[in-house]
């Protein structure tokens, strides 16, 4: 990353400094022997019978060893005597067509030659209830009539549009994952204001009318690395997951400067985050705004897009001001596609664009309107990457007094 001094507006701004942020790296050591061991415990050995057919359900989202894991409990369930199978499980990721959500699991290693059991993509559902609100909830057909059992395997993490006692992890995977396209666009005309209730109402119906025997929750520490695993009998996972989805934010990367004038990023894109940025990280805007712990900043600037995004700039629409470099790798209909489907269309909406990265810092800066010097800048690669970030040297008195927190580079 650059280090700006001057810039083409004639607005001199403070030097920066590279600092690292210190987070909480524990990670598994054998992965295979923490699925195994999982797997093992009494609670889940007990529900898995030979002869069964077990679908085992995986989503769309890019999770550390995805394959291994998938692999791993594949095997397990063959050495007792099961008959595994997957199923996707993404909701209407993939185009909401068999086929999509085919090619996305493949592009994680699930396929049958690398996971050793057949893939199954079917996009029927089946109507099991409505919640007292009147929703109603779909599961998947093929888990529900030609599976004995279904394991659902998720990453338990903070999502990026709504706050609640559980977000993403199994009981999203189980009230929208295996509602395929259609019970995903049913639960999503409720709005993201109403998840917080009615992602567990929903789950509540799935896992007391389909064949959910457990789920593997993976919780992933600030370096996208998994911290472990933990299987769950789907009696209880209503109950347990809001103690791991406690802990899995707990360990997730953040930025620890709780008020910054100016955050530059320097690339977004889907490969990010759903959202193109993630708010978890950067707040600005939706539930995660006024959020404890997710700082406050003034004013944002965004300078590109990534490759892996395909031109796709959802996420812009959040920035105050950005470069002409988004607008001429933008692919305008599939960033308007996904905003209409999001249902938020100030996710796609244009900020000034700025002739280059130098213009951009600068206006910044002068809009915010303080004295340049006396400006607090913090610049990141992107939201996942937050781990080495540059600081304005003004804001090094507060880096120095949390040594707990921060390193300098």
């Amino acid at each position: 990353m650059p280090i700006l001094l001057e810039d083409d507006l004639n607005v001199r701004l403070p030097a920066m400094a590279r600092v690292r942020q210190l987070f909480d790296k524990e990670e598994i050591e054998d992965l295979e022997a923490g699925v195994r061991a999982a797997l093992s415990a009494p609670d889940i050995a007990g529900l898995i019978r030979a002869g069964q057919k077990v679908a085992v359900a995986v989503g769309s989202r890019g999770i550390s060893r995805l394959e291994e894991i998938v692999r791993t409990v594949v095997e397990c369930l063959k050495e007792r005597g099961a008959q595994p199978f997957v199923i996707a499980a993404m909701g209407s990721h993939g185009g909401g067509t068999a086929e999509g959500q085919r090619e996305v699991l493949a592009g994680y290693g699930i396929t049958e030659a690398r996971v050793g059991a057949p893939v199954v993509c079917d996009m029927d559902t089946v109507l099991i209830g409505r919640t007292g609100g009147g929703v109603e909830v779909f599961t998947d057909r093929v888990a529900l009539e030609e599976a004995d059992m279904t394991v659902l395997i998720n990453r338990v993490k903070p999502h990026t549009d709504f706050n609640g006692p559980v977000e993403s992890g199994l009981c999203k995977m189980a009230a929208i994952g295996l509602g395929n396209h259609h019970g995903c666009v049913t639960m999503h005309r409720a709005g993201f204001d109403a998840f917080h209730a009615l992602i567990p109402e929903a789950a509540a119906l799935v896992f007391e009318k389909s064949t959910i025997g457990f789920g593997l929750a993976i919780v992933e520490n600030a370096a996208d690395r998994t911290a472990y695993v933990e299987a769950i009998p789907a009696a209880r996972i209503l109950a347990e997951e809001p103690r791991i989805f406690a802990d899995a934010e707990r360990r997730m990367a953040r930025l620890f400067i709780p008020e910054i004038d100016v955050l530059i990023v320097e690339k977004i894109g889907k490969n990010i985050s759903g959202a193109g940025i993630d708010p978890n990280i950067v707040g600005r805007f939706g539930p995660k705004a006024e959020k404890p712990g997710i700082p406050k900043s003034a004013l944002m600037v965004i300078l590109d897009l990534t490759e892996e995004t395909h031109g796709n700039a959802l996420g812009v629409g959040f920035a105050d001001i950005t470069t002409k470099a988004v607008l001429e790798k933008m692919d305008f209909e599939s960033t308007y596609a996904n905003a209409i489907a999001s249902g938020n269309l100030v996710c796609a909406a244009l900020p000034p664009a700025m002739a280059d990265e130098k213009e951009a810092i600068a206006a910044a800066v002068k809009f915010w309107g303080g004295e340049p010097a006396s400006c607090r800048i913090v610049r990141i690669k992107n939201t996942l990457e937050v781990e080495e970030i540059l600081v304005s040297e003004n804001l090094l008195p507060f880096i120095r007094k949390n040594p707990e927190r921060f390193t300098l580079l």
